[in-house]
């Protein structure tokens, strides 16, 4: 990493507030070089809290652009950090609404140009893509990294068509304590308290909402870009990490958007911006690569970059599996094209007689994390555990060349189902010859949505159908002498949320069921394709406190040997103690559990706890936020707790419990 100083433009940065139509003020900091020209605004939205939460990673990519000739402006969206309004549901309509007139705002501003670009990762970078297809028109071109174009599908708010536990209970909990912290009176006022009220009594647990839609309707349709990729006006980089679960947004983007106006990089990354040099790598010199992008298209800058290959992507090599890669091995490649002609899909027909497939319920709980931050547990161990309890098929790898994929392996199996529900999961995984299991790319299918994810279809029982879906896109090089295996299973907990009767799983007739591979061949374009070593500005300054307790184990899985019960204990660490220089103390814990009894799916439970304490001592101001939330099922529904408990210096200021029980209609 290269920590610049030496930019081509000083620096200045200020704390505005931008004024709405309904009288809301946004709070946002601005970044700018010292110069007398107008220059172009680059902008960064979203409610993660700009005074503390992000503040470590703004600091090392806002001065930073700043320093190269562009205004650099960080806006925390209405009812969060020190913006005033109340918080909503993600990327509702007020939201992307403000946020087209926080791009009109920028623009006028007298030092600005009048052209505008939004950058961001994920919240931020869905931001981007959201309201590039409102199409302001000083909004000239977005870099959308690690986001979704797919608020259903690609969300986190369904596994094809399943309702995920992980991620949707998990991702729900997280947001009612972010919702719940309090504006920074250092920075908002003597009115924070009264602010910090009014959002408490408007906040709602945000899961009573998602799980009111479990198919595809018109609530998941608002906001995702997928509807119309025509109404996108801007250009627009997209990025992604082959470790990010949003990475088939790039796919999609750079195959429906235009070719003069869309580049797509996917790395071998985790969800991070790729400079960051989090595991897995290798980090590249991202911020450059933007640079370049925002010169072209705020600029008028003819630098080339649209003369690079439309997909540039990261074919892995095989690797030993592992929950932590600090580099993995493998090598750059690029397509003109998407879908490429130099990729050719290729069937592996599935062998043998029917085979009966009920896998315990607790099978996934080697899946790895939904949404990998770079942790030393994120990643998949090895497969093999998983392997045991799923149908498997392989296909040696000839001596030779490596069969390299790139793009959505697809499986069109045969199923018998004796219940009118189930699911299947499907994993790739690249088998040494030691036996060793690695997970490639995975998928899933609720065999209710397999006639569309906007509806829901009883199995005709008794009967045999024919079902294909596709898995995660990936690009992966199968190493001479190793095997490709296909593993299928009837549950993947806590990723997929069984339902009754799914315990009796499928029967699976190899007979016209087959796996198809994305096989690409080199190509001309692979050549060449190299990247600058990783920059950012100087750091924040944020000071990490030791502590004498042992840290915490990120995953650790507890078996009931006589019960037959399995809880799988997380810490999804997301930020920690830490104290900022503005003399902040804040300390976050988070855990989260998900339980399943082996044949039973309706003992499965989703359980989250958060713990936030913000601290200035010179103010003498101390607040505490305490979350509980609680997800079960019965025969015919989803049942949830919530609760929330904030404390002013002990006193508790607010409390409420909400209890609901939501139909299950599909899932």
């Amino acid at each position: 990493m290269i920590i610049r100083t030496d930019f081509p433009y000083e620096t200045t940065r200020e704390d505005v507030r931008i004024p709405l139509a309904d009288g809301v003020l946004l709070y946002a900091r601005v970044w700018r070089p010292v110069t007398d020209e107008p220059v172009p605004a680059l902008l960064e939205y979203l409610p993660y809290r700009l005074t503390d939460w992000t503040a470590p990673r703004d600091w090392q990519r806002h001065p930073w652009y700043a320093g190269h000739g562009y205004a650099s402006v960080r806006v925390d969206v209405r009812g969060h950090g020190c913006s005033g309004g109340l918080p909503g549901d993600e990327y509702d309509a007020r939201e992307l609404a403000d946020g087209v007139a926080v791009v009109r705002w920028l623009a006028a501003q007298p030092w600005c140009s009048g052209s505008v670009g939004m950058f961001g990762i994920s919240w931020g970078g869905s931001n981007s893509l959201r309201i590039a297809a409102l199409a302001p028109e000083p909004l000239k071109a977005v870099v959308t990294v690690c986001s979704g174009d797919d608020r259903y599908d690609d969300g986190g708010h369904s596994m094809g068509g399943s309702v995920p536990a992980g991620d949707m209970h998990a991702w729900a909990a997280t947001l009612l304590a972010f919702a719940s912290r309090p504006p920074d009176p250092l920075y908002a006022g003597e009115g924070w308290r009264r602010q910090w009220l009014d959002r408490l009594e408007a906040v709602e647990p945000l899961i009573h909402t998602w799980l009111s839609h479990q198919t595809r309707d018109g609530y998941w349709r608002h906001g995702s870009v997928r509807e119309d990729y025509a109404a996108i006006g801007a250009a627009v980089f997209a990025v992604g990490g082959w470790h990010d679960p949003h990475r088939d947004t790039v796919l999609r983007l750079v195959e429906h958007l235009p070719a003069g106006r869309v580049r797509g990089l996917i790395g071998p990354w985790s969800h991070q911006y790729p400079d960051r040099g989090l595991p897995p790598g290798p980090a590249i010199g991202f911020l450059q690569e933007t640079l370049r992008w925002w010169d072209h298209w705020l600029k008028g800058v003819d630098n080339g970059v649209m003369d690079e290959p439309l997909l540039r992507s990261w074919i892995g090599d095989s690797h030993p599996p592992a929950t932590v890669y600090e580099e993995l091995p493998g090598r750059w490649v690029g397509d003109g094209a998407w879908p490429s002609a130099s990729v050719i899909p290729v069937a592996y027909g599935l062998q043998g007689a029917p085979v009966a497939v009920a896998s315990p319920q607790h099978t996934g709980l080697d899946a790895g994390r939904f949404l990998p931050l770079g942790h030393d547990a994120d990643l998949p161990p090895d497969q093999r555990e998983e392997d045991a309890k799923s149908a498997c098929f392989e296909f040696p790898v000839a001596e030779g060349e490596p069969v390299e994929i790139l793009g959505r392996p697809s499986v069109t199996v045969r199923l018998r189902l004796d219940v009118p529900y189930g699911q299947i999961a499907a994993r790739l995984c690249d088998v040494a010859p030691d036996g060793s299991s690695t997970l490639v790319t995975r998928g899933a299918l609720n065999l209710s949505a397999r006639e569309g994810r906007d509806r829901a279809v009883p199995w005709p029982v008794g009967s045999y159908g024919d079902v294909t879906f596709e898995l995660s896109g990936i690009g992966h090089a199968f190493a001479p002498g190793h095997r490709i295996r296909l593993a299928l299973s009837s549950a993947y907990w806590p990723w997929i949320w069984p339902r009754a009767g799914s315990e009796a799983g499928w029967t699976l007739d190899p007979a016209g069921s087959e796996l198809t591979l994305p096989v690409r061949a080199p190509s001309s374009s692979d050549a060449g394709i190299v990247f600058e070593a990783p920059e950012q500005s100087q750091p924040l300054g944020v000071v990490v406190p030791e502590t004498l307790d042992e840290p915490r184990p990120e995953r650790v899985v507890v078996r009931d040997v006589a019960g037959g019960r399995w809880r799988l204990e997380v810490d999804p660490r997301y930020g920690g103690t830490r104290v900022y220089p503005d003399g902040l103390e804040y300390a976050e814990d988070a855990t989260e559990s998900y339980e399943i009894q082996d044949a039973d799916p309706l003992s499965a439970r989703a359980r989250s706890e958060w713990r936030i304490r913000m601290h200035r001592p010179e103010l003498g101001w101390d607040v505490r936020i305490e979350t509980r939330s609680e997800t079960w099922c019965d025969e015919g529904g989803f049942l949830t707790s919530n609760e929330v408990v904030c404390r002013e210096g002990g006193e508790v200021v607010f409390h409420r419990t909400w209890e609901r029980r939501l139909p299950r209609t599909a899932g």
